[in-house]
């Protein structure tokens, strides 16, 4: 199967190009670095030419408002180009339960993303993914303050990046899930999540028992992004592909 991976050089998107190659596809990476802008168009109808699945797991410049534009003019250009190219496929990777926390700038702006891909002329899959647990060391970078590691106690369901990626490459192989009638729920969409709810104050102590650098964890509910998700929003809906890896395994 011929597949593009758009943002194919990134922390998943690379992972995910050698995956889909070891399973005997013929993969094509494709991102700023190889000449790829999704914001002008430029290089995207070279990028999509004679793909049968692209996959967009491109992420944007920044956390705050100016996430919606860009990813309303990016989504757009590429289903455009897709659908001009004869695309059957479009895979997106996107967040567990962004639709549950209006208030962050961010999932709303995932939200638009997904609109735009529900919406637009190519058959798709949606790929929602829990908080990677490669990440929780960067956020707890996000409300650390000398030697001490601000967290809320959030819950949420790391899952292992490439658990995430095995998914991927699963629903890139096989027929848009869109296709089906949505009576079990699914909307065109799979839910991906790690084995286990910790809260998010936990998943710092449990990083640093695992590599202590003399910090220590304080909680504060108002602390960082997680602080504005309520109750469990973030973690797996019921029905969701769960890994097998946990965060201590990780560690």
């Amino acid at each position: 199967m011929r597949i593009a991976v758009v943002g194919g050089t990134g922390f998943i998107g690379s992972r995910l190009v050698e995956r889909l190659r070891k399973a005997g596809h013929e993969v094509s990476a494709h991102a700023r670095n190889t000449g790829l802008d999704l914001l002008t168009g430029e290089g995207l109808p070279g990028a999509v030419e004679g793909a049968e699945v692209v996959v967009d797991t491109i992420d944007a410049p920044s956390f705050d408002a100016a996430a919606t534009p860009f990813f309303r003019t990016t989504t757009r250009n590429l289903l455009d180009a897709a659908g001009q190219a004869g695309v059957g496929h479009v895979v997106l990777l996107s967040i567990v339960g962004i639709d549950r926390v209006p208030q962050v700038d961010y999932y709303r702006a995932k939200v638009a993303q997904e609109d735009e891909v529900k919406a637009g002329p190519v058959p798709y899959s949606i790929v929602r993914a829990t908080q990677f647990m490669e990440f929780v060391p960067k956020i707890m970078e996000w409300t650390a303050d000398g030697d001490t590691v601000r967290l809320p106690t959030t819950p949420l369901q790391p899952v292992a990046a490439d658990e995430v990626v095995e998914a991927l490459a699963d629903v890139a192989a096989g027929a848009p899930l869109s296709g089906t009638d949505g009576t079990d729920g699914t909307d065109g969409t799979l839910d991906v999540a790690g084995p286990d709810v910790l809260p998010l104050d936990e998943l710092g102590r449990l990083t640093l028992d695992a590599r202590p650098d003399g910090r220590r964890v304080v909680v504060d509910e108002s602390a960082g992004l997680f602080a504005a998700v309520v109750g469990d929003a973030v973690t797996a809906p019921p029905g969701a592909r769960l890994g097998r890896v946990h965060y201590t395994d990780l560690l």
